[in-house]
């Protein structure tokens, strides 16, 4: 079993009021590989320029994501600048720079194409339809957006939403597409679009999981220190869409499970700039974390004495 991810791959600079990081390895399918790759291989698509430092993809490969389909063309790396204040669930952007980004026509490699999972990252609606015309029946497929597509490319997006399983967006992103207030009915909205799963972040108050009729609600792990919460969406999307790879089957509870792999992936992510963190972590940490996740939100043996 594998993992497609079509994304984006960047140089980040980044304050926030825990620190400060220039020009360091970013962008939605890094951040996603270095989530999923603890459950499944990952191969990555994605574009840069001559000056992406060959660390970086050193990096990847180390960690055991597969890097041939990263293409190296003529012109600057895409790279972002942003900054946090104490409310750590919005970033003020400053800097914007697509550079080579902004040409990406993504060619899936041919040994690439027979993945079983496909993640569709934050890229054009119109670049994820031509991923979808380049793959052969994958099992499962799941994408990612942000306001900008939902207000400029409407249709196009709802045109990609039709032909995916999983679509995952902020709340904001919810209720602006739907135009709905409420998450219920916005992620009722976004269903009747094509997902069969609408999965809405909700940064530190967790993730909610809309499945047909059933809705599954998980917190954000708690944690004493947050310095970077940059990718964290990616990160969650990394998490799930692993663990669902890595169980193979799709049952009764998959889905959950996957929702806490995410908010376990995002939170070691979040404790450091850049992939640090998620670097330093192993598969016990993951499930260390996992155990703690579940004595913390278990309530059955909880008895009150009435008096």
């Amino acid at each position: 079993m594998s993992i497609l991810v079509v994304g984006s791959v960047a140089l980040d600079t980044i304050r926030t009021p825990f620190g400060y990081v220039c020009e360091a390895l970013g962008g939605s399918a890094v951040y996603f590989s270095v989530a999923a790759r603890f459950f499944t291989d990952v191969h990555l698509v994605a574009v840069v320029g001559r000056d992406f430092p060959d660390e970086h993809v050193r990096f990847l490969e180390n960690r055991g994501v597969d890097m041939k389909g990263l293409k190296k063309v003529d012109g600057k790396t895409f790279r972002w600048e942003g900054e946090y204040l104490f409310d750590l669930n919005e970033a003020k952007t400053i800097r914007t720079e697509l550079n080579v980004f902004q040409d990406f026509r993504p060619v899936i490699p041919e040994e690439y194409r027979h993945a079983d999972h496909v993640f569709l990252a934050n890229i054009d609606p119109e670049l994820q339809l031509e991923v979808l015309k380049q793959v052969k029946n994958p099992s499962l497929v799941a994408c990612d957006t942000m306001n900008y597509w939902i207000r400029g490319k409407p249709q196009e997006l709802k045109n990609t939403l039709k032909t995916v399983d999983i679509v995952f967006l902020n709340e904001q992103e919810a209720r602006e597409l739907a135009g709905e207030a409420n998450l219920i009915k916005a992620a009722k909205y976004i269903h009747a679009l094509g997902p069969s799963v609408v999965v809405i972040k909700r940064g530190e108050y967790g993730a909610l999981l809309f499945q047909n009729e059933k809705i599954f609600w998980a917190p954000a792990y708690p944690l004493e220190t947050i310095f970077d919460p940059t990718g964290a969406g990616d990160s969650f999307a990394g998490g799930f869409m692993g663990y669902l790879c890595r169980d193979r089957h799709i049952e009764k509870g998959t889905y959950k499970k996957g929702i806490v792999y995410g908010s376990i992936m995002a939170s070691f992510n979040v404790e450091d700039f850049s992939v640090r963190r998620i670097a330093s972590v192993t598969f016990a940490d993951i499930e260390r974390r996992y155990q703690e996740f579940k004595n913390l939100t278990s309530f059955e043996d909880i008895l009150i004495q009435v008096s």
